[in-house]
């Protein structure tokens, strides 16, 4: 299983020239393999390939007074980028025949310097090492300064070096991680959960447990305002303006990272404690387009739940995710009936059939786990809420339940 693993890095004033004329020269080429397949599409000519684009726009171009500078940095971050265009349009491609899952993608557009997000990537012909220091050496940069926060697996195949909209540069090492070796820090246990996501809590476990939601944006929001107010009030092209959008950049960098902190160490956590796990299947994008926007994104459930995911994966547990039309929330999990849509603000309720009293969130999460088949009765049969019979004074098929033991 192939992993990322990313460490701060700390150039110096010389070096940080070096990865912006690096950062450049890949986002010249990259806007030179796209402008020559846009004119080819509109002469009616066939694309050119991967090897005439890297004979023209690199080889060639070196030579070229207008692109001499291409020779200024190392010739693995060209082809790179070369191949993020080829990437590019392999993808748009395949999504408009249908043959890639996700949302549709728009066709490649050129690259601005003015991007945010700016990151160069060296294979192992380009020769990169980490020296007996604990730097590391990139091919016409240098020896950069790294904050090792924890050791590689493995020998890593390759390394993106990142500069993000804060200004942080970051070292991104791409690792074949051991599946034996990762299922063998997992031990093996007989613990099975169900989670129901929310916003008044982050998560209800099917065993009761109540995970509160940090609401990091939200604790958050007066500081993002005052430095959003303060970017707004200066000269469109001053200096003062690129420090105050520096400053919101980082505000909002030091929400992402506490948000992406809680749901490593939730998923981690929840993978380690049980071998089988439950969520449902939320239409984030729906809910993202209703009046509780702001605190279903502050939430980040889409990202919550592809860590669970490949943490799963890689530990070897078991994760299953239940249709979003499931009425976890309307089915009472002691008997199984249905008692219909309740509003948000209804938080315990009754069963009319058997007179069970349920937390909205608690009985939910143990219908998700229910209808993934992780329930085990006493007996060691699965349980799962069945159909319920039907009064006699009702028409349609009379349904029987279903997990009984004595059957």
């Amino acid at each position: 299983m192939q992993l990322r693993y990313s460490f701060r890095l700390y150039p110096d004033s010389s070096q940080q020239r070096a990865l912006a004329k690096a950062f450049g020269c890949a986002r010249v080429v990259f806007n030179d393999a796209v402008r020559a397949r846009e004119d080819a599409r509109k002469t009616g000519q066939p694309f050119p390939k991967i090897g005439e684009l890297s004979a023209r726009l690199i080889t060639q171009a070196k030579r070229t007074a207008a692109r001499c500078w291409l020779g200024e940095v190392s010739a693995v971050v060209l082809q790179q980028s070369l191949r993020d265009a080829e990437t590019a349009y392999r993808n748009f491609f395949a999504s408009l025949k249908g043959t890639r899952k996700g949302a549709r993608l728009g066709a490649p557009h050129f690259r601005s310097r003015k991007d945010k997000r700016q990151s160069i990537r060296f294979t192992a012909n380009a020769r990169w090492s980490v020296t007996e220091a604990g730097r590391l050496s990139l091919p016409k940069i240098g020896a950069v300064k790294v904050k090792w926060s924890r050791t590689l697996p493995a020998t890593p195949t390759s390394v993106t070096v990142i500069k993000d909209a804060a200004g942080r540069y970051f070292a991104s090492f791409v690792v074949d991680t051991d599946p034996a070796a990762d299922r063998a820090r997992m031990p093996a246990t007989d613990r099975t959960t169900g989670i129901d996501l929310g916003l008044t809590h982050f998560a209800v476990l099917s065993d009761g447990t109540k995970i509160d939601s940090p609401r990091f944006l939200r604790r958050a929001e007066k500081k993002l305002k005052k430095a959003q107010r303060e970017l707004s009030r200066k000269q469109k092209g001053s200096k003062n303006r690129d420090k105050a959008r520096l400053n919101v950049a980082r505000a909002h960098t030091k929400v992402a990272d506490a948000r992406r902190e809680f749901h490593h160490q939730l998923s981690t956590r929840l993978i380690s404690e049980n071998q089988g796990i439950a969520v449902e299947d939320l239409s984030v994008a729906g809910l993202a387009r209703t009046r509780l926007a702001k605190s279903v994104h502050d939430a980040g459930w889409s990202s919550f739940i592809g860590m669970l995911t490949y943490k799963a994966k890689r530990y070897g547990r078991t994760l299953v995710t239940i249709g979003r039309f499931e009425p976890t929330s309307q089915t009472c999990s002691t008997c199984g009936t249905v008692d219909g849509p309740k509003p948000l603000d209804v938080r315990e309720w009754t069963c009319a059939a058997c007179g069970a009293v349920h937390d909205r969130d608690h009985n939910a999460a143990i219908n998700v786990k229910q209808a993934a088949g992780l329930a085990v009765s006493a007996c060691g049969a699965p349980v799962r809420p069945g159909a319920i019979p039907a009064q006699r004074e009702e028409t349609g098929s009379h349904g029987f339940p279903t997990g009984n033991c004595a059957a």
